[in-house]
């Protein structure tokens, strides 16, 4: 499983822990599995030693525990990818009330749909919008599992949907749609 430490990993290991994810289950190609383990190096934040940044620390939590590329059901001709990722709620993901926070939803939202979209080809996206659905509590300490599924890989636009569970209850958490676009191309106005 790919996870991270507190700590990030030194460059050295970083190839072990690309490595490893050719062995996570599910039958993703290679190439797409090192590109998620690209993507997953830039947002954890492990090379160049960047440290600090917005919940790192939540998103160095995460692990990776499939990643599958299999035939819409609705469209044969057509692909979906299903990335998914567990961790634990931790006090650093909690509101008030002692269950994880709307905003820490979203944020999982956002980046293991990002990660889902990179894994089906399309890297370095923009955030258009996220619409959240919120269902039930996840308490402090409960395990979730975080279902991430592609909707759309279109030349501009792409969009991937997700469900986060929580797996001690059985019970859905919240939904997330999340739609991205490329980037214009073109020179900067600063």
């Amino acid at each position: 499983m790919f996870t991270s430490t507190s700590k990030p990993p030194t460059t050295a290991s970083i190839s072990d822990a690309e490595r490893s994810l050719l062995d996570i289950p599910g039958n993703a190609p290679p190439e797409s599995k090192a590109s998620l383990a690209g993507m997953m190096g830039a947002i954890f934040g492990i090379r160049d030693g960047y440290r600090d940044g917005f919940a790192l620390d939540v998103a160095r939590r995460l692990a990776l525990t499939e990643v599958t590329v299999r035939a819409k059901e609705e469209e044969e001709s057509r692909k979906e990818w299903r990335v998914v990722f567990e961790t634990t709620v931790e006090p650093d993901m909690v509101n008030a009330g002692g269950s994880m926070h709307g905003g820490c939803s979203a944020y999982l939202v956002d980046i293991c749909t990002s990660l889902a979209l990179a894994a089906a080809g399309k890297p370095g996206t923009v955030s258009q919008a996220i619409d959240m659905v919120y269902h039930a509590p996840a308490p402090l300490g409960c395990r979730i599992r975080i279902v991430n599924l592609t909707i759309t890989l279109g030349a501009r636009v792409s969009s991937a949907r997700c469900e986060i569970w929580d797996t001690d209850n059985k019970r859905l958490i919240a939904t997330g749609l999340h739609m991205k676009m490329s980037p214009s191309p073109g020179a900067s106005k600063l």
